[in-house]
């Protein structure tokens, strides 16, 4: 089954129930949305769009989104969401690898795109857009299987290039049942609010909002305000959103100096990266029990555990201060547990690497067969993740064995920007690492070995043209060379301590 049907079916029964809003503006009912998405996927058809192609959206967060993804599934295609934050020789990397057939990009980013992408890049609001949106609308939703593949997510990888998750229509039916039952129950009276990044966390949970006929709310701003967010919850109610742990961080402390308590506001969702104990409990103090914290992987989209708002909210029992510091346990559609190098679980309370199965699970990395063998074996997705699970089944995260770098909610991989640097003339050697930022969680800063002179401006205006804005260095440190071990490896525990000492 398509998952899109879910779209075709809410609009056969409210028809006129409020779709999509942009701020308090309503913009069109179910069968508005509906029909749109109808009208542009049989354009798609007109442009070569079959059944199992991919098509690409590097689009900010704009009611037009959803009528794009939506009309992509109609079509029996397969959505390819890329973070707009992405320098566009970085999403047009993306577009070739996935092998889109074409791509959308909202007005803002269609120009600089066009100029690096060697697909269509139809701008939405543009010529041809319209032309799609006045196609008649396709008959029916195209069947697919549940195998069939839905969502390509890219998602960086220790090599330096990103690789390609395969999310099948199983996988998010599977994960939207599973937010239902583990997370929050969604009702037609709800209204879901786009704040955090579409392309990520807060896009993969419209889906079980599609089907129970909720409202979609698209901030004006398109992106994070704390003053627009509260707002719109107290205006539309039984407001829902995900945030990354900085959002609500931020969001607590706009709140509290506003004299605001978050009227409205009915549940956010957090993940994508480290929640100090302190201010999620400073959340829960000011906002009440509207808080649900869960951990998952692209590979595992949204559904690994789960720490439901009565643990969160919870102050009674004699270990609410370990379970808060906990990521929860596992989701009702998997199976989670710890594992040494050798696969063998591990007694309760020792750190391992952690380990799920189930069918929210992907089935491989877009043409990538090597990555796909070392992360799925024997049916068991390794996340490279450390943690320990305590003998009620609370997972606590201890460390990440790849060495990424979450800063604001958004996953770096050192590689990346090595890679960038090291194509440098005076950069001999480099190596990268995140350094703990009390607003973003962390921040990105290099070590730079330059025998033959050292520019910082030089650095950070040649990253600027090869990575995104959000992945170079924030501070530089110039050292005579790096730390290694007997075999050539760097050391990066040695650069953590110089850190350390120098802070």
């Amino acid at each position: 089954m398509n998952i899109a049907h879910w779209l075709a079916r809410r609009a056969q029964i409210t028809p006129d129930s409020p779709a999509l809003y942009l701020g308090e503006q309503l913009l069109s009912s179910y069968a508005d949305l509906h029909t749109a998405a109808a009208q542009v996927a049989n354009g798609l058809l007109g442009h070569g769009v079959l059944p199992g192609d991919r098509v690409a959206l590097f689009m900010k967060n704009v009611p037009d989104y959803l009528i794009a993804e939506y009309a992509t599934w109609y079509t029996g295609a397969a959505i390819v969401p890329i973070n707009v934050k992405l320098h566009p020789k970085e999403a047009a990397w993306i577009i070739e690898n996935a092998g889109a057939k074409l791509c959308f990009a909202t007005p803002d980013l269609a120009e600089t795109l066009s100029g690096t992408c060697s697909v269509v890049v139809i701008e939405t609001g543009g010529a041809a857009w319209q032309t799609l949106m006045d196609t008649p609308a396709l008959d029916a939703v195209t069947h697919r299987e549940p195998d069939d593949l839905a969502w390509l997510f890219y998602t960086s990888g220790t090599t330096g290039r990103p690789k390609g998750v395969q999310m099948t229509h199983r996988m998010l039916m599977t994960m939207s049942d599973c937010y239902q039952s583990d997370c929050d129950l969604v009702g037609a009276n709800d209204a879901t609010l786009y704040s955090a990044p579409i392309s990520h966390g807060a896009g993969i949970y419209n889906m079980m909002h599609m089907r129970a006929g909720a409202r979609h709310v698209f901030p004006p701003s398109g992106g994070f305000d704390e003053a627009e967010v509260l707002d719109l919850a107290e205006h539309f109610g039984n407001a829902q959103m995900f945030m990354a742990p900085t959002m609500v961080q931020r969001l607590t402390r706009y709140a509290k100096a506003a004299g605001r308590n978050g009227e409205g506001l009915r549940t956010i969702i957090y993940a994508g990266g480290p929640m100090y104990s302190a201010d999620i409990i400073e959340a829960v103090d000011h906002f009440g029990p509207v808080f649900a914290q869960i951990y998952g992987q692209g590979e595992c989209p949204m559904g690994i555990t789960v720490l439901p708002r009565d643990d969160v909210s919870d102050r009674s029992h004699p270990r609410w201060r370990e379970r808060l510091g906990s990521v929860g346990r596992a989701q009702s559609v998997v199976e989670v547990r710890i594992a040494d190098t050798d696969g063998r679980t591990l007694a309760p309370d020792e750190v391992g690497e952690i380990l799920v199965r189930g069918d929210i699970v992907m089935n491989g990395y877009w043409n990538n067969p090597e990555a796909t063998a070392k992360t799925l074996v024997d049916g068991w997705l390794w996340t490279g993740d450390m943690g320990a699970m305590d003998a009620e089944g609370y997972v606590t995260l201890k460390d990440r064995s790849r060495d990424m770098i979450i800063s604001g909610g958004t996953n770096i991989y050192p590689r990346e920007v090595e890679e960038a640097l090291q194509e440098h003339d005076s950069v001999s050697e480099v190596a990268v690492l995140g350094r703990p930022h009390p607003e973003w969680g962390e921040e990105v800063v290099a070590f730079v070995v330059a025998p033959h002179g050292f520019n910082e401006a030089a650095l950070d205006a040649h990253c600027l043209s090869r990575i995104a804005r959000f992945k170079r260095p924030k501070a530089y440190f110039q050292i005579p060379e790096l730390p290694k071990n007997n075999y050539g490896k760097v050391l990066k525990t040695s650069l953590r301590e110089m850190l350390a000492t120098s802070s």
